[in-house]
């Protein structure tokens, strides 16, 4: 047996994006001895998640460890990825994303969710913007899905995720997600029970819903936003290496 591990990401047009997510993945390959493969379900020519799989294989590993780098269990990305990959039978919802081909024997990791570490860098995101945390509410908004199911797992993740950040940081936590879409109707509400609002946006990494949607989202209301996302952060490579080991470690027994 010779494991490796794969890091899979959506994957951007934007350079900067890219980059974060392969220094955070090169941070990880330096605490393992095993080899170590970033690649990408689009938009990333040359790494997309076949050529990590081949890159893998040409080089001997017999067992691939995935480490699916989305926030949530409601991404429909992970569903269509557990599929292809081999990870699933069949899909919760169609796709286009035929399987991979894939001789080694897949172990498919979990996304982010509501881990401790992340609720760690969700309060160290925002922190600054606190200055009187029994008067404030940190609402998390992500970016849910327009289908029921995967909503629901949307919802199930961020609403643990938010009482651990409320846990870590002292202060109250809630959700709100873009799809449906009731950021907006969260972020007022709370500021009617007179709290003062700090946003968090949970997302890997600053693009278009970050710098564009959720700004949009609350235009000409008080609150707080820095849009400042979970990269890079130290302890975004130490999450990915504990999934990493919980995985190998169910190899060996």
């Amino acid at each position: 047996m010779k494991p490796g591990v794969l890091v899979i990401s959506h994957g951007s047009r934007e350079k900067g994006w890219v980059s974060l997510v392969d220094e955070a993945v090169q941070q990880l390959a330096s605490r393992m001895d095993i080899p170590v493969v970033a690649s990408y379900l689009e938009l990333v020519e040359g790494r997309l998640i076949q050529d990590g799989i081949t890159t893998l294989e040409d080089q001997g590993v017999t067992d691939i460890v995935v480490i699916p780098l989305f926030v949530s269990s409601g991404s429909t990305h992970m569903d269509e990825i557990a599929y292809a990959i081999g990870a699933k039978p069949v899909p919760d919802m169609e796709t286009d994303l035929g399987p991979f081909q894939v001789q080694a024997r897949v172990h498919f990791g979990s996304p982010m969710d509501d881990d401790p570490t992340i609720a760690a860098m969700v309060w160290d995101k925002v922190r600054a913007l606190s200055t009187d945390p029994a008067r404030e509410v940190i609402l998390l908004v992500g970016h849910g899905s327009k289908h029921d199911l995967f909503r629901h797992r949307w919802e199930k993740g961020i609403m643990s995720l938010a009482r651990r950040v409320s846990e870590v940081s002292g202060t109250s936590a809630d959700y709100a997600l873009l799809s449906p879409g009731d950021v907006r109707d969260k972020v007022t509400a709370w500021l009617e029970r007179g709290r003062e609002v700090i946003v968090a946006p949970l997302f890997l990494s600053e693009g278009y819903f970050t710098e564009n949607v959720i700004p949009d989202r609350l235009a000409g209301l008080s609150c707080r936003y820095s849009g400042r996302t979970l990269l890079p952060h130290p302890l975004l490579p130490q999450w990915m290496e504990s999934q990493a080991k919980r995985l190998l470690q169910s190899l060996k027994s």
